[in-house]
C-alpha cells in the first residue's frame, strides 16, 4: 500500500490536487492566525481566495480523474465561496466614502 501510495506521488495530477487540498489547509491555517489575532473569531478575505483556489483546483482535478464525488462536492462549494467573497466586496465599496462626496457635506 505504502508503495502503490508514493507511486501515485509521481503522477503531476496527484500534485496538482494536492496543491489544491494545501489551499483548503492553508484557509484554516491563515483563519486560525488571523483570529488568535483578534481574540475572536473573524474569516480574513485570505480565506474565501483560498477557498476559492482550493476548489478550483480538486474540481479540475475531479474533472481530470472523473471523479463525481470531488465534482458534485466543489461545484456548489465553489458557488459558496464566490458568493461569500461577492458579498465582502459588497460590503467594501457600500462602506467606502468618496472623498469628493464627504468634503462638500
Amino acid at each position: 500500500m505504502l508503495q502503490k501510495l508514493l507511486e501515485q506521488l509521481g503522477d503531476p495530477w496527484v500534485i496538482f490536487g494536492l496543491a489544491g487540498q494545501s489551499c483548503f489547509f492553508l484557509r484554516f491555517l491563515v483563519q486560525w492566525l488571523a483570529s488568535e489575532r483578534a481574540g475572536q473569531s473573524v474569516i480574513p478575505n485570505l480565506f474565501w481566495y483560498l477557498s476559492i483556489a482550493g476548489a478550483g483546483i480538486v474540481l479540475v482535478y475531479g474533472f481530470i480523474r472523473v471523479e463525481p464525488v470531488l465534482i458534485l462536492g466543489q461545484v456548489p462549494a465553489l458557488a459558496v465561496y464566490l458568493r461569500n467573497l461577492y458579498f465582502v466586496y459588497k460590503r467594501r465599496k457600500r462602506t467606502v466614502v468618496d472623498p469628493e462626496h464627504q468634503a462638500s457635506a
